[in-house]
């Protein structure tokens, strides 16, 4: 082993959690793990079997093969939503659907547990939204980016966008008169008059 090693692993950790982060972020992350950590409850319950001792307790009801249904789609809905984000409404609304459903097929929704995280999951999914970095820069709006066409406005001239807009006053129109918008406090140093 050479001294570099553990700089070279270092950079590989760095460049693939960053690579990671990025594609988390290009998707309804939160919200697939949620729904996939609520199917695995809803699926495993009615065929854990429970050894307190010499006893054994097995959970396995007639709604055994509800449950693994429920629990095997659930997790598919939460792989879907990780791999085909257009459908990240569709499967959200179906995970919300199914976490129901296993309240009543899947011993109270696998205790609650894989209910409480099948809905959450189900809520974020709709709830969702892809970012969109394009177009804003900086807290400004890009020129060339917006509508265009009929009925669009055309930004002002700036010159090259760095330089400040003097401020104007929208009032200093019309002969000169108090009623035709020029500011009395303009007229007379600051002071209101009528």
């Amino acid at each position: 082993m050479s001294a570099e090693t553990p700089v070279q692993s270092a950079g590989t950790f760095t460049r693939l959690r960053r690579r990671f982060r990025d594609w988390r972020g290009s998707r309804p992350f939160w919200a697939g793990l949620f729904t996939i950590l609520g199917g695995v409850p809803i699926a495993y319950f009615p065929y854990a079997t429970l050894k307190l001792g010499t006893m054994s307790l097995t959970m396995a009801t007639t709604a055994g093969a509800g449950s693994l249904i429920i629990g095997v789609l659930l997790i598919t809905l939460g792989l879907t939503m990780w791999f085909q984000q257009a459908t990240r409404v569709f499967a959200g609304v179906a995970a919300i659907i199914l976490a129901l459903v296993s309240l009543v097929v899947s011993n109270i929704g696998g205790f609650l547990i894989g209910f409480l995280f099948a809905l959450f999951g189900g809520a974020l999914a709709v709830s969702w939204a892809p970012g969109n970095a394009e177009g804003v820069e900086g807290g400004r709006h890009k020129p060339g980016r917006g509508p265009a066409g009929e009925g669009a406005v055309e930004p002002p001239s700036q010159g090259t966008g760095d330089e400040p807009i003097p401020p104007q006053t929208p009032y200093e129109t019309g002969d000169g008169g108090p009623a035709d918008g020029v500011r009395s406090e303009a007229r007379n140093g600051g002071y209101r008059v009528g």
